[in-house]
């Protein structure tokens, strides 16, 4: 007899560079087919995408933001019934808890992509979704909660009030499996750095340039991203007097060519999620120097290995300093550590037994 596919729908803003949006299409383009059958529903523009899928049934609304989607997505899923709907970033996953009473036969699945509670102090332009009333209310109507990191677990517990037995603790799984550099360090007149990231305020990119105007060897620094904090972080290092030493690219699908040709990863992070550029880093074998911050570090980054984390711009400058004068890290280690962790065989098979967990209970 055969057995019936569970319907899931993935719901997301767009397919635009980031994090979250990266890692649910790849869940959904990699869950296993005899089992499930998955749609993509895209709330922004095809002409947007630059995540290529095949293999994945995508629905576009065409929608320019998730505020104008309510109805778009509410009668998507009423024709569709799937049997589980899931959705990440807290202003959709606010949206489709309001949705969850009218879906009393759909599992409601939201995936967290931050430490909440920190990240509102750095940007608290969406405060009606990431106040602590509204999240604590939007999540009592959801049946589970995906956590990338325990941080982030523990914020869910103890400051929205969010039962734990609600929460699901997966990681973000590898996306791209780049291929090893095999060089020990790129240059040996020169330490090549790198970030990748939006350029927003959380992502302390401030301080990094505050601590390279203050270090007295030869480095090159490439900046990766786009965001609102563009203007400032380039103001700031013009006032430095950095910017011959400073390379942008605004948006480039070639991420492991850079990461291949820089020696380490710069992470200034005040709070993240479970930064993708990190484990995609530590997979081409470059490894991470950071300020300890909430959030995935601490599950990415093993001290010593794969990376350093840091706990103040004195030992971020004296680690940089430290590690110009002995570069110490072995590529395969550092790539061996994160494939070892986060594997997409192992992440996408806990994806898989929530799901049918969940489906099972009823």
């Amino acid at each position: 007899m055969k057995t019936k596919k569970l319907n899931i729908v993935f719901v997301i803003p767009s397919l635009r560079a980031g994090g979250a949006e990266r890692i649910l299409s790849f869940v959904a383009q990699n869950l296993d087919a005899n089992k499930f059958k998955t749609t993509l529903l895209v709330i922004g523009y095809e002409k947007d995408a630059v995540y290529h899928l095949s293999n994945l049934n995508i629905v576009y609304l065409n929608k320019s933001r998730v505020l104008k989607s309510f109805f778009s997505i509410f009668s998507y899923l009423k024709q569709n019934k799937p049997d589980v709907i899931v959705s990440s970033i807290v202003h959709l996953n606010v949206f489709i808890a309001i949705m969850s009473p009218f879906f009393r036969k759909t599992k409601i699945v939201a995936r967290e992509a931050s430490v909440l509670s920190i990240l509102n102090k750095y940007d608290p332009s969406s405060s009606i979704f990431f106040s602590q009333r509204s999240v604590s209310l939007a999540y009592k109507l959801v049946d589970c909660i995906i956590c990338q990191s325990k941080d982030m677990q523990e914020d869910m517990v103890n400051y929205f009030k969010v039962p734990k037995s609600k929460t699901h603790l997966i990681n973000n799984p590898i996306a791209n499996v780049f291929e090893l550099k095999t060089q020990l360090k790129v240059d040996q007149d020169i330490l090549r750095l790198i970030t990748i990231g939006r350029l927003s305020k959380e992502k302390g990119y401030l301080r990094i340039i505050d601590a390279l105007a203050q270090v007295d060897f030869p480095f090159h620094y490439t900046i990766i991203g786009d965001g609102p904090e563009k203007d400032i972080i380039f103001d700031t290092i013009e006032k430095h007097g950095l910017t011959d030493k400073i390379d942008y690219i605004e948006f480039t699908n070639e991420v492991d060519k850079y990461l291949t040709k820089s020696d380490l990863f710069l992470q200034g992070s005040y709070v993240d999620g479970f930064p993708n550029a990190l484990i995609e880093s530590c997979v081409v074998g470059t490894p991470v120097l950071a300020f300890h911050a909430p959030g995935g570090l601490s599950e990415i980054i093993e001290n010593g290995k794969n990376g350093i984390i840091v706990n103040s711009n004195e030992e971020f400058i004296n680690q940089l300093k430290a590690i110009n004068t002995s570069y110490n890290f072995s590529p395969k280690i550092v790539s061996n550590i994160v494939k070892e962790r986060f594997g997409k065989e192992k992440i996408i098979s806990q994806y898989e037994s929530l799901f049918l967990n969940l489906t099972n209970s009823n």
